[in-house]
């Protein structure tokens, strides 16, 4: 039995805390692990490790493995000679353990930092979104930054050197002989490797070498390279690895530092003592907390941080300190963490490691500063081909497309639109039990293209495939009520991809069942139906009269398949039955009044309440208006829009049928003066302008509401704008948030969809439900299950998914209950942050007594592995405390409509809600754009285009995509036969046409047309008017005599007449015969233009009657005149009438229509427009000034014509 060296043992507890032993044990595991027992059972808590589980954690190939008490001296000698050990009770009393009889402090349950199921998805919402964290990175800004930020009194060292995958292939060129030559260093210091992957304790899991040579580092990382590697509880690949300078150093002089932000402030931790054991240093460390914009001083630092520092260290430290945070607000990050941080004797401060998360949505401000940095893939399992097949095509698109695999042999695949409702799928799959069978999470949504839904749809299939099951798969198709994706579209790609598969779905019986909502859903369901009646593939398909998750247990069959919806007409609003009070009168209790002095920031909104919009928003103002229409309200709510770019001018909008014109202003500051009654401010300015926007509009005291809907606003920026809203009184929504609705008051936004939506969901008059909910895409689903499980929406809020809202839970539900209108409240929280636990709060304080319908999403998180963070923001722990202060939170989001149902009717029942019969349902007129797209209405189009097509994928050339025209490679030629005569032609005559426009190009500066453009370009005109100059001088004597020339030849060819007879014939009626005869040249000198068309015909035409039948014509004239030879225009003219009348191309009347059409002149004036550019460009270069033809070159006759001198 192997021997355990000292270490450090962590027992961890059921309530996900451990606690850390040192012992000094020299007995073998298994007398370990009875003398842990006895500590424990100390505190009169039995713990049995002959009947236990036990999982150990240890560093090495074996990694994390469950030990059995038959197989653990095998498992003993595979770990010999590990420095730590780490075991896991799995079973533990429910009570506990006291914490009292164990050494030291708490600890979170450390899990592995990143994994896979982490890299892409909804769920990465379960870490700060826009964040990037690495070692390298940070440790690379920093030496290139600190000097500047300290002033040069501060500078890093080497900030080493990172090696990737890269070294393995010679090709490459970034091989080991190329990073030493780069980094001379290398050879003459000592090093430290290892992996930069966001992986914590590196050094406890044997993934650091120290004090190494250049060879010897290197083999190290080779071992190690892109080889499988246990880390705690996530299995990956090691890719990324840093090398860098070992520094010798005492272990007191090992410091630590932390920097991190929070809503309000930025919260600086150190502690005098650093290195791989620091322990617990939220306990331990001293603080110091900077409110937003608060500046740092060194006598600060001094006296909070540094009291534990001798005192010979203290004012450099609290130098480099300051310099330190300048950085870290300077280049945005969001934590920067290093330890330890070392100061030498000499005063010389290095960070030896560090972690480092930046919020990449600042990118725009400071990329310069941030330069190009490397980041590695977090740590885990390499993405399958298929996630990397999504990733890339999302990083091509707007749309979101995402996908994780999370077990590729389950059971339950899903498909889902939203990233809100893809967590619900989720969610609901494991609160069912089959946990454990959910194959994938994602989403596709963002409007993506029918092409783009095809390849997510088809890759799902693909994947499906590779594993059959006995019981067969199910594959769930939901999504939220969409907002704009048109959803018949998306269907068509998925039709595409089951039609490519349905052989494959019915052998392994696959299970598909389908629900969807939104912008013509009705068109998707009949499409999908009709395809999978034709494919027998038993498709359920359900709209949004049937709850977004039902179709999940009738997937699992745990509930009886709901009947499917009738899809010859769209879901009208909810027919609900008044609740039966059976005689009864109650008296309502009444709600307790605001408490006096009570202010609340946010706008209320009422029929009177008006907007500004900033942004060219034209769809979405139309729909704030027809909803404001519906609602009968007197007067729009958008009283003006800004936009910055363009002068002071008007917009049409519609107003019900009539038209109206909106003002629109280039400045807020005019559009407020103007309008001094609006107190809503809709922002739609771009990420990049929204903070200083929304600063503008917070300095104007009558606008006390701003909703900024974009997202990716740097968190710098958001607490600034949270700080002086706060300061000014004035209510935030978002950022990153679809706005908010009020019913028979204002819409924010596009918040509701679309009309239909809104008539559905009766959000154009108020119910008794007030609901506030993270995920915008959730806000639709929301307002449909209150409108069919109650009287409706009394006002909904989106408060939008940063890590920063403007407005949190607390803001809005607060302003709820001191609304007597507002009878009933419900809340969609998420997993991550703490702000229902303000809601809850208030409420055990008998601030909120309205009931409250309650759930967070994210339950499914328990399923994977994720970041660590306190077991306070899963969703589970929130739901529970939730219920716990006397919320109402149903068993899983599949219950809510339920648990809304059951307490509304409770209220009705105890008076608290008066119910009264449902008035008519407004109407308001349809779009014409919209109506046309569903084939509701029809008109005879203003213009008929059959030669290309820009509303598709990419732009077509008579149906040649763009991309293929590059592919097949047709040339400029073959572009021009597509254009204009609406077919592809044969390779020759593509090269025929080219030829044309190459002679054609020029004939020097002298003829009529490149002269004009000459002159013109010398006046100083632009580009296009000397272009046009030169052009209108074509005509028949100068290049216009190519139709007319085609026309003689191939009439007198085609009429049987010989050359000589047809001459005689033209010179007896006084007609000049086009294409013949040419200033200097002979048949003796000929023009080497006709003889490489004539040339080019002869060859590769299949037959060249016309041409022959000119050139015995010039056989002829040339014997009255050796000039009077077939001239280029008519050699082209003649071959061309070869060309498309023998490739089989065109009838014979097409051809004559051709001629009839102009298209030979239309030839020369593309070709000659070359050349005439080429003039004009060349006169600018040659810088020529104004052109004056000469006196002497002009005659003057003065005498009127008929008069001769007296």
């Amino acid at each position: 039995m192997s021997e355990i060296p000292t270490g450090v043992l962590r027992v961890y507890f059921r309530d996900n805390t451990y606690k850390s032993l040192q012992l000094t044990l020299e007995t073998s595991v298994k007398d370990v692990i009875q003398r842990l027992c006895q500590r424990i059972m100390a505190t009169g808590r039995e713990v049995d490790p002959e009947r236990h589980e036990l999982l150990i954690i240890a560093p090495g190939p074996l990694g994390e493995r469950k030990l059995q008490p038959a197989d653990r001296p095998l498992a003993i000698q595979e770990k010999a000679g590990c420095a730590a050990y780490k075991f896991l009770f799995r079973e533990i009393p429910k009570e506990g353990i006291s914490n009292e009889d164990v050494e030291e402090s708490d600890w979170p349950l450390p899990v592995a930092e990143t994994s896979q199921v982490l890299r892409s998805g909804p769920l990465e919402r379960l870490v700060p979104s826009g964040w990037q964290k690495c070692t390298h990175a940070g440790k690379s800004l920093l030496e290139k930054l600190l000097p500047e930020v300290s002033g040069g009194k501060h500078k890093m060292g080497c900030a080493g050197v990172l090696v990737t995958p890269a070294v393995l292939d010679p090709t490459s060129g970034q091989t080991w002989d190329k990073i030493l030559q780069e980094n001379p260093w290398l050879k003459t210091t000592n090093l430290v490797a290892k992996p930069d992957q966001l992986i914590k304790r590196r050094g406890k899991a044997g993934l650091i070498a120290v004090n190494k040579t250049f060879d010897e580092a290197k083999q190290w990382v080779m071992d190690r390279m892109c080889k499988e590697q246990k880390v705690e509880h996530v299995t990956g690949q090691l890719t990324h690895f840093l090398i860098e300078p070992f520094v010798p150093h005492k272990q007191e002089q090992e410091h630590y530092i932390c920097m991190l932000s929070h809503r309000y402030h930025d919260e600086i931790l150190f502690y005098h003592e650093g290195g791989v054991d620091v322990g617990d240093v939220d306990a331990k460390a001293e603080k110091l907390e900077l409110a937003t914009g608060e500046a740092m001083t060194e006598a600060l630092v001094t006296e909070k941080l540094l009291s534990k520092l001798p005192a010979a260290k203290k004012a450099n430290m609290a130098s480099f300190i300051c310099s330190l945070y300048k950085f870290y607000g300077d280049l945005h990050f969001a934590y920067l963490e290093i330890n330890p941080l070392v100061m030498l004797d000499d005063n010389t401060v290095i960070p030896l490691d560090m972690a480092a998360k930046i919020d990449e949505t600042a990118n725009f401000l400071v990329a310069q500063k941030w330069g190009e940095l490397d980041w590695p893939p977090p740590f885990g399992r390499a993405a399958y081909p298929e996630e990397a097949l999504i990733h890339e095509m999302d990083g091509r698109t707007g749309a979101s497309l995402k996908l994780t695999i999370l077990n590729e042999k389950g059971r339950v695949w899903t498909m889902v639109a939203g990233g809100g409702a893809s967590v619900v799928y989720a969610d609901t799959v494991a609160d069912y039990g089959m946990g454990h069978e959910l194959a994938n999470y994602g989403e596709y949504s963002g409007a993506p293209s029918t092409e783009e839904t095809f390849v997510y749809a088809k890759t799902l299939l693909s994947l499906m495939m590779k594993y059959k099951h006995p019981e067969g798969k199910f594959l769930i198709i939901g999504g939220g009520i969409a907002n704009f994706t048109d959803v018949a579209a998306t269907f068509t790609g998925l039709i595409k991809a089951l039609q490519e598969y349905a052989d494959d779905i019915k052998e392994h019986n696959i299970k598909i069942l389908i629900r969807r909502a939104g912008p013509n859903y009705l068109e998707g369901l009949r499409k999908v139906k009709a395809a999978s009646d034709k494919l027998g593939l038993g498709i359920k398909v359900y709209g949004p009269e049937t709850h977004i998750t039902a179709i999940i247990p009738m997937a699992l069959g745990l509930i009886k398949d709901l009947p499917e919806p009738d899809l010859s007409a769209p879901c009208g609003p909810p027919v609900r039955k008044m609740i039966d009070l059976k005689g009864k009168k109650p008296t309502p209790k009444g709600h307790p009044a605001a408490p006096a002095g009570t202010k609340h920031t946010l706008v209320t909104a009422t029929p009177d309440t008006t907007c500004i919009v900033y942004g060219m928003q034209n769809r979405a103002v139309q729909g704030m208006l027809d909803f404001d229409y519906m609602c009968k309200r007197k007067q729009p709510s958008v009283e003006a829009m800004i936009f910055p770019f363009s002068g002071n001018h008007y917009v049409k909008f519609y107003w019900g049928t009539e038209e109206i014109l909106m003002p629109v202003y280039t400045t807020t500051k005019e559009a407020v003066q103007k309008h001094p009654k609006t107190s809503v401010f809709v922002n739609f300015a771009s990420f990049r302008s929204v903070h200083e926007t929304t600063m503008e509009a917070m300095n104007h005291g009558n606008l006390k509401t701003v909703a900024i809907i974009a997202e990716g606003v740097p968190e710098q920026q958001t607490r600034d704008i949270i700080k002086v809203a706060e300061k000014k009184g004035v209510g935030i929504i978002g950022p990153a948030t679809v706005g908010g609705i009020k019913p028979g008051c204002l819409r924010i936004g596009n918040t509701g969809g679309m009309l239909d939506n809104i008539v559905m969901s009766r959000l154009y008059r108020p119910g008794s439900v007030a609901y506030v909910s993270k995920s915008g895409g959730m806000s639709n689903e929301l307002n449909n299950i209150v409108a069919r499980n109650s009287d409706g929406v009394y006002e909904g809020v989106a408060i939008g998914g940063d890590r920063y809202p403007g407005s949190r839970f607390l803001d809005h539900f607060l302003r709820y209950q001191d609304d007597p209108k507002a009878k009933m409240l419900l809340l969609l929280g998420e997993v991550g942050g703490t702000d229902e636990y303000d809601l809850i709060e208030a409420k055990k304080k008998g601030r909120i007594t309205k009931p409250v319908v309650a759930w967070c999403v994210g339950t499914c998180a328990s399923c994977f592995t994720t970041e660590a963070r306190g077991d306070m923001e899963t969703a589970a722990a929130k739901n529970k405390a939730m219920q716990e202060a006397g919320f109402h939170v149903p068993e899983s989001f599949d219950k809510l409509p339920d648990m809304v149902n059951q307490v509304y009717t409770q209220l009705v029942m105890d008076g608290e809600i008066v119910e009264t019969p449902e008035g008519e349902t407004p109407q308001v007129p349809m779009d014409y754009t919209w109506a046309k797209k569903l084939g509701m209405i029809r008109k005879p189009a203003n213009f008929i285009s059959s030669i290309s097509d820009d509303r598709g994928e990419e732009l077509t050339y008579c149906g040649m995509s763009i991309s293929d025209v590059f592919t097949k490679d047709i040339g400029i030629g073959g572009v021009l036969s597509l254009l204009w005569f609406r077919r592809q032609l044969p390779e020759y005559c593509t090269k025929f046409i080219e030829m044309i426009l190459m002679v054609t190009a020029d004939h020097g500066p002298a003829v009529s047309g490149a002269h004009n453009t000459i002159v013109t370009a010398r006046a100083g005109k632009d580009l296009v008017s000397s272009l046009c100059s030169g052009l209108l001088t074509i005509g028949p004597r100068f290049g216009g005599a190519l139709d007319d020339a085609a026309k003689m030849f191939a009439d007198a060819q085609s009429s049987g007449v010989a050359p000589k007879e047809w001459i005689d014939k033209m010179k007896k009626s006084n007609q000049l015969i086009m294409g013949i005869g040419h200033r200097i040249k002979s048949l003796a000198n000929p023009d080497q233009r006709v003889e490489i068309i004539k040339g080019f015909a002869k060859k590769n035409f299949k037959s060249t009657p016309v041409l022959d039948y000119a050139l015995a014509v010039e056989q002829i004239t040339t014997k009255k005149r050796a000039n009077l030879i077939l001239n280029v225009d008519g050699c082209i003219a003649v071959s061309f009438v070869d060309m498309i009348r023998s490739c089989g191309a065109f009838s014979k009347e097409e051809c004559d229509d051709l001629m009839a059409f102009g298209c030979l002149n239309g030839l020369f004036v593309l070709g000659r427009s070359i050349g005439f550019i080429g003039h004009y460009l060349d006169q600018l270069r040659l810088k020529q000034p104004l052109y004056r033809h000469p006196w002497d070159d002009i005659t003057y006759i003065q005498e009127l014509a008929g008069q001769g001198p007296e």
